[in-house]
């Protein structure tokens, strides 16, 4: 029941969660009205639907912030193993949004606020993430003519679907100067599940970038491999 409110914004009545779940009417109100109780769901008195509750949001939020504080660790450790920024970022809609940062102690660093958001075809774990997604999700968030951001952003879909497939091949993105000028980044995803996306990158200036893109795969994918061990997703 609760599935079929998260699917329906708008909201259901009574008599839709019936249909569509298969339930008498009795058994949707008497489970509705135990839900109710518990602000997990909410009702529009005006036209007699429901909708999630605010106990809902509440609880996501727990299960959020105790997800980001198991990850945190392994974000520092790989900062401090290669003195560079690395971030944390989730699958949002069709873009990338960053939960997470450590920054690292250099003068000239690369640093994106947490809560900014990306284009997913022009940043590293974005196209971690494009590359992850089966072919219907994939043409729902890649845009028919993807935004020219820098000189080297990558525009054409066919070759940028040749990239994603070499992505999904070696389980890593590169952005090479293609969301902002001066600035690359690697990123891999962490969670491939039925859940939001999410993937660990590391950006800095180009000049630190060049000739260190074996070290910075290995270490990413190898911190990326122990935080799905540490939350169970392997």
């Amino acid at each position: 029941m609760l599935r079929a409110l998260q699917s329906s914004p708008g909201g259901l009545t009574q008599t839709d969660l019936s249909e569509r779940l298969g339930l008498a009417r009795s058994t949707v109100h008497r489970i509705l009205g135990a839900l109710e109780d518990e602000g997990l769901v909410a009702t529009t008195r005006a036209r007699g639907a429901y909708r999630l509750g605010p106990e809902i949001a509440k609880m996501a939020d727990a299960v959020r912030r105790e997800l980001l504080g198991r990850i945190h660790p392994y974000l520092q450790k790989l900062s401090r193993e290669l003195n560079e920024t690395v971030d944390l970022s989730i699958l949002d809609g069709d873009r990338v949004t960053f939960l997470d940062q450590v920054v690292a102690s250099h003068r000239l660093r690369a640093v994106s606020a947490v809560g900014e958001s990306f284009p997913l075809h022009a940043c590293a774990p974005g196209k971690a993430m494009l590359a992850a997604l089966p072919p219907a999700a994939l043409a729902t968030v890649l845009p028919a003519e993807p935004q020219r951001l820098t000189a080297n952003t990558i525009i054409a879909l066919p070759a940028l679907r040749a990239e994603l497939h070499e992505v999904r091949d070696n389980g890593v993105g590169y952005d090479r100067e293609e969301h902002t000028e001066g600035i690359c980044a690697v990123g891999a995803l962490i969670d491939q599940s039925d859940r939001a996306p999410m993937a660990v990158s590391v950006p800095m200036p180009t000049q630190r970038f060049r000739g260190r893109e074996d070290e910075l795969t290995h270490a990413l994918l190898t911190t990326c491999a122990q935080i799905r061990q540490a939350l169970g997703v392997d």
